[in-house]
């Protein structure tokens, strides 16, 4: 079977270019050994943001910029007028809040006060401020960023319901990458599959397939993070990032639909990035602590506290810095095989642009329209579950 290009991996970089590609005419098959949207992209908070958080310890730096285009090209995808048709999406919040606790640090007021952010990042008087910094108790400001949150969920059911018939399960007990030539394949029981890309989008089991070609490069970092979980029967959401003294986000809270009669309140930020390697029970102990500091009149008793370890896989860089735009890149030596990481959820248009160039690039069209009959045996790999389902039955 030939066709223009196959896909290893049903998360965000996988299913994007999926819809991408198929949208755009090109014959596309996706194959998932798991559940999709597994992992990294279920465990996603869901922001999509401008890189006005990374702006705010100084200058409008690189990741800041790569990513400012982002929350309108999503907006125009929800709308359906992008590049990806994301009309059954739902979304949690049109925008994002920024509050201090306290007085604001010179240095952010420095960086509000910017022309580069002046117009998108917007005070708010008391009255707008979200519910649970109305309290009298508050000291602080609240500002609205130009961001959004959607429901991570529903924007993958979007993504696969669109293109289901061309999503197929794969056994790698049955199933391996194989080369002629300078060229690769996909071997499978029913038939072989030869693309003319072969893009791996897995996240971390991107190291696995780049090494059934004898090859290590590109090079993958891992990230690790615990974020906690939290589901209460305190009534209102909250979607923002608490600032502190670091450039980054003290804490960051978002609110998510539970299937139960409850709320919950999914916690990143520094709390997340600083303890990877805490016990689940002292992390927990830590973050009970920061809400009480910061928000004090919050009734959260009988919440019940969940962590989730997950690693961030990114390509590999120099000194280990955090990458700030989607990767794509080849394979040495294996002319038709990309390899992607999109770094974040919201960087997903800016991987689709880089796929669409370089295909135009390696003079990759659509040409090779192939009926999906030989694949129905494989069967479909079921949508993944956010992670406070499986924590709070």
């Amino acid at each position: 079977m030939t066709v223009d290009v196959a896909i290893i991996g049903g998360g965000i970089a996988g299913l994007w270019a999926l819809n991408l590609l198929r949208c755009r005419g090109f014959s596309v098959i996706l194959f998932e050994q798991d559940a999709l949207g597994n992992h990294q992209t279920i465990a996603s908070q869901g922001i999509i943001h401008g890189g006005v958080k990374y702006a705010l310890g100084g200058p409008f730096d690189r990741r800041a910029q790569s990513l400012s285009a982002m929350p309108t090209t999503w907006r125009d995808c929800l709308r359906g007028e992008g590049d990806v048709d994301l009309r059954g999406c739902r979304v949690l919040s049109d925008s994002v809040n920024l509050w201090t606790n306290g007085e604001l640090p010179a240095q952010f007021a420095t960086a509000l006060g910017s022309k580069l952010l002046r117009g998108r990042v917007r005070e708010l008087p008391r009255e707008k401020y979200p519910v649970p910094l109305r309290d009298p108790g508050f000291r602080g400001r609240v500002y609205r960023l130009p961001d959004l949150v959607i429901d991570v969920p529903s924007l993958v059911a979007t993504l696969v319901e669109q293109q289901r018939e061309a999503i197929f399960k794969i056994d790698w007990r049955q199933a391996a990458l194989r080369t002629r030539g300078d060229r690769a394949s996909l071997e499978l029981a029913e038939c072989e599959v030869i693309p003319e890309c072969l893009l791996l989008a897995a996240g971390a089991s991107n190291a696995g397939l780049i090494a059934a070609f004898d090859r290590s490069m590109p090079a993958m970092q891992r990230y690790p993070v615990q974020q906690v979980l939290v589901q209460h029967r305190y009534p209102e959401t909250l979607y923002g990032h608490c600032v502190g003294t670091s450039p980054s986000p003290r804490l960051t809270v978002t609110s998510h639909p539970s299937s139960s009669d409850t709320s919950l309140w999914y916690l990143g930020g520094d709390l997340a990035t600083q303890h990877p390697a805490l016990s689940s029970a002292h992390l927990i102990k830590l973050a009970q602590k920061e809400l009480a500091h910061l928000l004090p009149w919050v009734n959260l008793s009988g919440a019940l506290w969940r962590t989730l370890h997950m690693d961030r896989v990114e390509p590999l860089q120099t000194r280990r810095l955090r990458p700030d735009s989607a990767f794509l890149g080849a394979v040495d030596g294996v002319r038709n095989v990309l390899v992607t990481w999109p770094v974040k959820l919201t960087l997903a248009p800016d991987m689709g642009d880089r796929l669409l160039q370089r295909l135009q690039q390696s003079g990759v069209t659509p040409y090779h329209p192939q009926p999906l009959s030989a694949l129905q045996s494989l069967g479909q790999p079921p949508l993944a579950r956010p992670p406070w389902e499986a924590f709070f039955v």
